[in-house]
């Protein structure tokens, strides 16, 4: 394996993560902003306020978002496996 290959698996496996957490750190960016918001409006300072519906958050959109990770991750692997294939010949 030449280093322009490994490099391109690399940065494609990168790329390919940042996809898949992407929505995740968007929605707890969101809830945690909001949860920030709320805390300082009501001037309460309790760590369970922002770490609850960031929990929820994170666990209903795991639910949600789980056939769509499964079908990436499979597709995902499936083209990283035939790609690595072809690298034998």
């Amino acid at each position: 394996m030449n280093p322009e290959l490994a490099i391109d698996f690399f940065k494609t496996t990168v790329v390919f993560s940042l996809y898949m957490v992407a929505p995740f750190l968007g929605v707890l960016l969101v809830v945690g902003l909001v949860a920030s918001l709320i805390q300082s409006v009501t001037s309460m300072q309790e760590q369970t306020l922002t770490f609850a519906p960031k929990l929820l958050a994170l666990a209903g959109l795991a639910l949600l978002l789980a056939p769509w990770l499964l079908r990436s991750l499979t597709e995902f692997t499936v083209t990283i496996f035939s790609r690595i294939a072809t690298l034998a010949h």
